[in-house]
C-alpha cells in the first residue's frame, strides 16, 4: 500500500492541475484526464504501469459512463423527436459506418477491425455539443434541436454496438450464429428488464428510501449497477451494456434526480479514471513519426462527418445554411469513441498503428469542436450567401411590422407568459410585438392574429428592426439568464433608456440581472405571470389602481384569462407527459372545408370538450362566436381544449369526420 502512496499522489497532483488548467481555457475536462494518461502513461515517462489490473479498474470508469447516458436517457424525449432522431440519426450514423468501414478495409484492416472503427467515428461528442449549445442558446434553434435529434440516436445506436464487439472478439466461431446468438441474448434481456424489471425495481427502491439512509441507499444504487452489469457479462455480452440498462431502469423511477445526485461524485472521479486509461493507450513516439498522417485523417474525419450530416439535415427538406451549421456541430468524435475503442482492444479486435491514428484523430477533433461550435454559424454564411438572405429577410419581416411601433411594448419569447402578458397587454390597447424561435408556435400564434414574428431577441439587428428604439418596454418573457443576460447587454449598449422586465426562475439570481440592467425582476416562483403583467402595465402607464382591479378580477374570474396556450415544438418535448394539458390551437378553414357555409352550432363541436374562444376572419380584428355565426372560407377558429378533443374538432371542421367523444 505504501509502495503505491507515492504513485496515488502522482496520479492525484496531475489531475487536479490539468483538470483546473482545462477549465480556465473552457475546454472539456475528459481533455485533461487524457493528457494526464498520455504524460504519465508507459509510452511517455512510464509513471503509470498498464497492467491487467489497472486496465479492470478502469472499467469501472465505463460502467458508470454507460449508467451515466442510461439514467439521462429519456423515453418520453425520445418518443417526441422521432422523426429526427430516426431519420436523421439512424441515416447519420448507417451512412458514417459503412463508408469508414469501406475505407479501413481498403486500407488492410479486417472487417472486425473496421466495425470498430467505423462505430467510433460514427459517434460525437454529446458533453461538449450540449454544453456549448445550452451556453449560446442555442438549444432550440433548429440547427440545436437536429443536432440533439442526431446524438440521441447515437446514443441508441451504442446498444447493439455494444453487443456486437464481444461478439466479434470470440475466437473460431462462425460470425452470423455468434452475432445471432448475442443480438437474441440482448433482445431477451432487454425485454424481461423492462417488463419484469419494471415493475421489480419501483417497490424495491420505495423499501430502501423508506430507511432514510443516504449511505444504504448509494450503496443500493451500487449494487443494481453492478449486479446488471455482472449479468450481461455472464451472458457474454459487456459490462457497459448491463450498465447503460441499470441506468435506463432507475430513469423511469421517481428517484432519478437523486440517483443522479448521490453518484456524480465518484462517478467522475472514475470516469477521470477511465479516460486516463485511454490517455495511457497513446504512443506519442509513434503518433509524430506519423504526423501527417494523423492530421490527414483528422481533416478528412472532420470534414467527411460533416458533409454527411449536412447531406442527410439537407435530404429533409432544411435549407443549406442549417444543415452546415448542424454538420459542423456534429463533426467531432465523442465519449462513445473511446468506450467503443477500448472495448475492441479488450477484444483484441483493434490494436498497433491503426488504433494510435483513431485515437489521436479523434482525441484532436475534441479539441478543435468548441471552435467550430463556437463560429459555425459564421461559417455556414460565408460558404451559403443565400442564408444570409434568408436571415435578413428574417429580420426584413420584422422590421415591417416594428417601424409602424412607437411606445409598445417588446416581448422576448412567446411561450405561456408571454402569451399572458400579450392578452393583458391587448385588453389595455396597448401595442406590442412578440418575437419567438419555436416556428410551430409562431405560426399557430400568428395564424389566430398574435402580434408575433420569428426571431431571436438576442440578436441586436432583430431588436433594432423590432423596434428597440422606439420602444417603451421590454419583457424577457423565458426564464434563461444566459439569454436574458445576452439580451441585458445589447439593450445597455443600444438602447440604455428602455426599462426591461426580466423573468427568473427563483430569486438566486435578482441581483446578478439588475445590476447588468433589468429594471425589475420578476421571479416564477411569486405568481409569475400575474407579476409579469402588473410591471409591465404600471410601466406603460396604466394607474395602479387599474392594475391592482384587473388582478383581483383575475383572481375572481378562477384564471380564465389565462386558461390555455399555443403548444410548440419545445412543449412538447418538455412537457411530454402532460398529454392532457389544456391548451390553444388555430383552425384555419381551407378552401373545400367541411364547415364553409355552417353554423357552429351544426358542428356540434362541445361533443368534443373543446370551446371556441373566437373566431377571426379576414380584414377584421376578430369576432365573438356564437352558435349562429356562419363560416367561411378563411376563418380562424381558436379552440381550448384537450390534444385528442383538438385533434377530432379539428377533423369536424375541416372534413366533417366525427369522431366519438
Amino acid at each position: 500500500m505504501f509502495e503505491a502512496l507515492p504513485l496515488v499522489l502522482i496520479l492525484l497532483i496531475s489531475s487536479v492541475l490539468a483538470v483546473a488548467l482545462f477549465r480556465a481555457l473552457r475546454l472539456p475536462a475528459m481533455l485533461a484526464y487524457f493528457l494526464v494518461g498520455l504524460a504519465l502513461g508507459p509510452h511517455t515517462f512510464g509513471l503509470l504501469p498498464d497492467t491487467e489490473a489497472s486496465r479492470e479498474f478502469a472499467e469501472f470508469g465505463i460502467v458508470f459512463l454507460m449508467f451515466s447516458i442510461g439514467l439521462e436517457f429519456s423515453l418520453p424525449q425520445l418518443y417526441a423527436m422521432r422523426k429526427k432522431v430516426l431519420g436523421l440519426g439512424g441515416a447519420q450514423v448507417a451512412i458514417t459506418l459503412i463508408i469508414v468501414m469501406g475505407i479501413a478495409k481498403f486500407a488492410g484492416l479486417d472487417w472486425s477491425a473496421a466495425f470498430v472503427i467505423g462505430a467510433a467515428l460514427a459517434m460525437s461528442s454529446t458533453a461538449i455539443v450540449s454544453k456549448i449549445l445550452a451556453e449560446r442558446v442555442d438549444l432550440n434553434s433548429r440547427h440545436g434541436r437536429l443536432s440533439i435529434g442526431v446524438l440521441l440516436f447515437q446514443d441508441i445506436a451504442v446498444v447493439p454496438v455494444l453487443v456486437l464487439i464481444p461478439a466479434l472478439g470470440v475466437a473460431g466461431a462462425n460470425l452470423t450464429d455468434v452475432l445471432g446468438l448475442a443480438l437474441l441474448k440482448a433482445a431477451a434481456m432487454l425485454l424481461f428488464l423492462f417488463t419484469v424489471g419494471k415493475w421489480v425495481i419501483n417497490p424495491w427502491f420505495n423499501i430502501v428510501a423508506g430507511q432514510r439512509s443516504r449511505e444504504l441507499f448509494v450503496m443500493n444504487v451500487l449494487m443494481i449497477t453492478l449486479l446488471l452489469a455482472f449479468a450481461t457479462k455472464l451472458a457474454g455480452l459487456s459490462y457497459a451494456l448491463g450498465a447503460f440498462i441499470a441506468g435506463m431502469l432507475i430513469s423511469e423511477t421517481k428517484f432519478r434526480y437523486q440517483v443522479e445526485s448521490d453518484i456524480s461524485p465518484f462517478r467522475d472521479i472514475l470516469l477521470g479514471l477511465f479516460f486516463i486509461s485511454v490517455g495511457m493507450l497513446l504512443n506519442l513516439q509513434q503518433i509524430f513519426n506519423n504526423i501527417g498522417l494523423v492530421l490527414l485523417i483528422l481533416i478528412s474525419f472532420i470534414a467527411f462527418k460533416a458533409v454527411v450530416v449536412a447531406l442527410v439535415v439537407r435530404m429533409v427538406k432544411y435549407e443549406w445554411g442549417v444543415a452546415i451549421r448542424t454538420g459542423l456541430i456534429l463533426a467531432q468524435a465523442g465519449e462513445f469513441s473511446f468506450v467503443i475503442l477500448a472495448l475492441g482492444v479488450e477484444q483484441k479486435l483493434i490494436s498497433g498503428q491503426a488504433l494510435q491514428l483513431v485515437l489521436a484523430a479523434s482525441l484532436l477533433s475534441m479539441v478543435i469542436a468548441p471552435f467550430l461550435i463556437q463560429y459555425n454559424g459564421r461559417i455556414a454564411r460565408r460558404m451559403v450567401h443565400s442564408y444570409n438572405r434568408n436571415s435578413g429577410q428574417v429580420v426584413q419581416d420584422i422590421d415591417n411590422v416594428g417601424k409602424h411601433l412607437h411606445n409598445h411594448v417588446i416581448i422576448c419569447g412567446y411561450g405561456r407568459s408571454g402569451q399572458y402578458l400579450g392578452r393583458f397587454l391587448r385588453e389595455e390597447n396597448i401595442p406590442y410585438v412578440a418575437l419567438d424561435i419555436d416556428p410551430s408556435r409562431v405560426l399557430e400564434a400568428a395564424a389566430a392574429g398574435e402580434n408575433v414574428m420569428f426571431g431571436d431577441a438576442a440578436r441586436r439587428v432583430v431588436l433594432e428592426a423590432a423596434g428597440g428604439a422606439r420602444a417603451k418596454s421590454l419583457v424577457i418573457s423565458y426564464a434563461d439568464n444566459r439569454a436574458a443576460m445576452k439580451i441585458l447587454h445589447i439593450v445597455q449598449e443600444s438602447y440604455p433608456h428602455l426599462p426591461v422586465i426580466v423573468r427568473t426562475v427563483d430569486d438566486s439570481n435578482m441581483e446578478a440581472l439588475r445590476e447588468a440592467g433589468a429594471a425589475e425582476v420578476v421571479p416564477e416562483i411569486l405568481e409569475g405571470s400575474l407579476m409579469l403583467a402588473s410591471h409591465a402595465l404600471m410601466l406603460m402607464g396604466v394607474p395602479l389602481n387599474r392594475v391592482v382591479k384587473r388582478i383581483r378580477l383575475f383572481r375572481e374570474d378562477r384564471y380564465q384569462l389565462f386558461k390555455g396556450y399555443f403548444h410548440g415544438i419545445s412543449d412538447a418535448e418538455d412537457e411530454a407527459l402532460e398529454k392532457q394539458q389544456v391548451r390553444l390551437h388555430s383552425v384555419i378553414i381551407s378552401p373545400g372545408s367541411f364547415a364553409i357555409g355552417r353554423r357552429l352550432v351544426d358542428i356540434q363541436l362541445e361533443n368534443f370538450d373543446v370551446e371556441v374562444k373566437s373566431v377571426r376572419r379576414p380584414n377584421s380584428n376578430g369576432m365573438v362566436p356564437t352558435d349562429e355565426s356562419l363560416l367561411v372560407e378563411g376563418d380562424v377558429i381558436v379552440l381550448l381544449g384537450q390534444p385528442t378533443g383538438l385533434t377530432n374538432a379539428q377533423n369536424a371542421l375541416l372534413i366533417g369526420r366525427v369522431a366519438s367523444k
